[in-house]
């Protein structure tokens, strides 16, 4: 039907007869002349349509925005003063002998103009119209060429490409998984996988030695900008390779694929322990491009009075730490009310702050409604350890070490942003050297997974000492996000039974619910481990969004709802009754009541 996409026809076709298809992106008359810029994946291109023939014309006359067209033409050089630099085809147009209209189309919904300002929730209802927008479009040709990157590089180093189940079973702590019920096993239920790992670790155990796979997973969990309850994932897993070996592997790809395919040159990868990431940025993926870091104050207040200080820094579960914001003293009363109310979504109970006036006069070029809590050998220590300088401000955040890191640490982000301070470029990190188990709600939880290598062959001593026992765990992380987490994985029956007991696991409990697993451990497992990456994440930093929605072609709102398509939705009695299911009906109060 045609004989060249728009965006392809160039300078080097001057004088050639083509045939273009797609979307009327704009209509202009000027002078008894109609020039039509019509638009496909590929780019835009200028139409040309004379009044000489009269039928053509009056055709030309009827387009409208998103017409569906078809136009013969000879290609020609704009004339001068009339090319557009800012295209692909700026220096050409078609002087058309054949216009056919395939589609009418009713007035879209919103301008398919970049510079207009269209709420997401109209975007994702019309999602079919707002992927044709050439920004959109950019971005799922970037997807799509990072897609096959990363098959590349990986096939030729001899991984395969192997497909593990879509339909599974749920995992112990299993309130995050998408439930399927079965129709022909009534009463029961598979699980969509968050994760293939088990599934990978097998086809280690079953020889394949190197394996990938980029698969959907789900997860049904409350979202954030940068999260899907169903996204996409780069699998991989290997066998015979220490982490250092796997990390420079990994590495080297990231390096390779985001060069091949946005042309984005990345730095070496530097290794941080997670401690050390923890107690600098409050996060374990800190974005390295942001010059603030947190500095702990602890011993410094165990001899001041004042309990909102000297209680956390007495508790060995405890923190105390302080943010300088170099310049902060201009900070208005609201800007750190703003600030406080922020840090408060964090657990924090307040934002204490001290603004350094003039460094010269000691006590008395410092405001703030603390200082009379705090000691002057204090004061000084505060001063000389964050370096203060006159005109900075110093935030204080003190309570259990997590909401202290957490609150200060986001905060240290926002300021960052909020003040222009993040560099360009990319800064990636290796984060090593994770905790295998944090304590919540007096038990042990697996901060990565129950199938990650403790850094010790005795797996009586992790059992032993669970709260100072470190994993073979590493997170790629980019920018401040995590694009990539994974780990060597426990190879030996005894050492992952002594895993799942630490985690409140029975013997007989992981035999009902891991028996497959611990079976094939003890038939002959090799080393292995491995690493998954979001492709989501990834496209989305290198598309330069920080909306994880705009890289997925038809995503789910933050409720978990797709407004295109309105799902989730209720089904017929009949479909539940095949399924052996019964709705319970939630009781529901009478207004007033």
């Amino acid at each position: 039907m045609r004989s060249h996409y728009c965006g392809e026809v160039t300078e080097s076709m001057i004088g050639q007869t083509v045939v273009v298809c797609g979307w009327v992106h704009r209509r202009r008359d000027h002078g008894g002349v109609i020039f039509v810029d019509v638009r496909d994946r590929e780019g835009l291109l200028q139409l040309v349509f004379n009044p000489e023939d009269e039928a053509m014309f009056a055709t030309a006359e009827a387009l409208r925005s998103e017409y569906v067209i078809k136009a013969t033409g000879v290609v020609r050089h704009r004339p001068e003063g009339t090319v557009n630099p800012n295209l692909k085809t700026g220096q050409v147009e078609v002087v058309c002998t054949h216009l056919d209209i395939l589609n009418k189309a009713a007035t879209p919904p919103f301008p398919l103009d970049e510079h207009i300002a269209v709420s997401e929730e109209v975007r994702l209802k019309h999602r079919s119209i707002d992927l044709r927008r050439p920004e959109m479009q950019r971005i799922f040709r970037l997807r799509a060429k990072l897609d096959f990157a990363l098959r590349e590089y990986l096939t030729e180093r001899g991984f395969l490409n192997i497909e593990t189940p879509m339909l599974t079973k749920a995992t112990p702590e299993g309130a995050r998984d998408y439930l399927v019920p079965s129709r022909v096993h009534p009463g029961q239920f598979y699980a969509l996988p968050q994760s293939p790992q088990l599934f990978k670790q097998l086809l280690m155990m079953s020889g394949f030695d190197r394996y990938f796979q980029i698969v959907r997973c789900f997860r049904d969990e409350d979202l954030r900008a940068d999260r899907q309850p169903e996204f996409t994932q780069l699998d991989i897993e290997m066998s015979f390779m220490d982490e250092n070996q796997l990390q420079t592997l990994i590495e080297d790809m990231l390096r390779v694929v985001f060069k091949s395919v946005a042309g984005i040159d990345l730095p070496i990868f530097p290794r941080m322990t997670y401690a050390e990431a923890m107690r600098r940025f409050g996060s374990d993926k800190p974005d390295l491009r942001i010059p603030l870091e947190l500095v702990d104050i602890a011993d410094l207040m165990q001899d001041v009075e004042f309990k909102v200080f000297r209680g956390p820094a007495d508790d060995p579960d405890g923190r105390v730490a302080a943010l300088k914001l170099t310049g902060g003293a201009e900070l208005s009363r609201k800007e750190i009310d703003d600030y406080t109310k922020f840090v408060s979504v964090y657990g924090a109970k307040g934002l204490a702050y001290i603004k350094v006036n003039d460094l010269s006069q000691g006590e008395e070029g410092l405001q703030s409604p603390i200082l009379k809590f705090i000691t002057p050998g204090a004061i000084k220590g505060i001063l000389e350890r964050t370096e203060a300088k006159t005109g900075d401000i110093i935030f204080f955040g003190a309570d259990k070490a997590k909401i202290v890191s957490d609150a200060l640490g986001a905060l240290r982000v926002k300021l960052g942003r909020d003040k222009g301070l993040v560099k360009l470029g990319w800064a990636p990190l290796w984060v090593v050297d994770f905790p295998m188990f944090e304590y919540e709600d007096g038990r042990f939880y697996a901060l990565h997974h129950p199938f990650t290598a403790p850094q010790t062959n005795d797996g009586r001593d992790f059992a032993e000492h669970p709260a100072q026992a470190l994993s073979r765990a590493y997170d790629a992380v980019l920018n401040g996000y995590e694009i990539g987490g994974g780990s060597i994985r426990i190879h030996q029956e005894d050492m992952q039974k002594a895993a799942f007991r630490t985690l409140g696991i029975s013997d007989e409990e992981a035999e009902e619910k891991f028996g497959f697993l611990l079976s094939a451990l003890k038939h002959g497992c090799p080393p292995h481990g491995g690493i998954a990456f979001g492709l989501d994440r990834m496209v989305m930093l290198m598309a330069g969004t920080d909306n994880i929605r705009d890289v997925i072609a038809f995503p789910k709102t933050q409720t978990a709802s797709c407004l295109l398509t309105e799902a989730p939705a209720s089904v017929s009695t009949a479909q539940l009754q095949e399924l052996s299911i019964k709705l319970r009906q939630r009781d529901v109060k009478k207004e007033g009541e």
